[in-house]
């Protein structure tokens, strides 16, 4: 159980940067969001190798491997190649260009139903009956810290983030929203020549 809280705590304080963005604290945003995804990394690997085990059948741990790879390159991909990194997570203060493209087009949290999926994918792949008892805590945790997030950070770290919250879905994509994400695809398709 001690993972668990560690997992609640680095969730903590990696929202704890959004707070130090805004108030513009040189060199800490970088150590605390590090910090607490660091605890939150090393909880969740710990819940996954913990002894209490569940049997699973081997094709369910087949398709785990396979999700599991599918949605770390999603949350990678949404974390740290579609949004500006240096300023994102390095610089002080925050970025005041609000990214709508890419993921961001299909749902203004793309990290979150990309941690949803990459959590169940570890307990098909690890059996660990201990994350099945940590998983809501964290999925739920996440979606009330991106709801936190959208309410009192974001409207204030970005220009138009109002607008972005009428046209786009928070956490679940609709069809308009996949129509956006496709056509944001297709203009960095003709930006970059690919």
């Amino acid at each position: 159980m001690n993972n668990v809280v560690l997992g609640i705590l680095g969730f903590i304080v990696i929202h704890l940067s959004d707070y130090i963005s805004l108030k513009r604290i040189p060199l800490l945003k970088p150590i605390v969001w590090l910090l607490g995804s660091g605890l939150l990394v090393y909880a969740v690997f710990e819940v996954c190798l913990a002894l209490d085990k569940f049997t699973i059948p081997v094709w369910l741990i087949a398709m785990g491997w396979v999700l599991f790879a599918l949605f770390l390159f999603a949350l990678l991909y949404s974390l740290f190649i579609n949004l500006p990194f240096h300023k994102t997570y390095i610089a002080s203060g925050f970025s005041n260009k609000l990214v709508k493209t890419g993921l961001y087009a299909l749902v203004r949290h793309p990290g979150v139903p990309s941690f949803v999926m990459l959590i169940l994918s570890l307990i098909l792949v690890s059996g660990s009956a201990q994350l099945l008892i940590a998983a809501p805590i964290f999925i739920l945790l996440d979606i009330i810290l991106v709801m936190i997030q959208d309410k009192f950070f974001f409207p204030k770290m970005f220009s138009g983030y109002n607008i972005y919250q009428r046209e786009t879905p928070m956490l679940l994509p609709n069809r308009r929203s996949i129509n956006a994400f496709f056509k944001s695809l297709r203009r960095i398709k003709t930006q970059t020549g690919f």
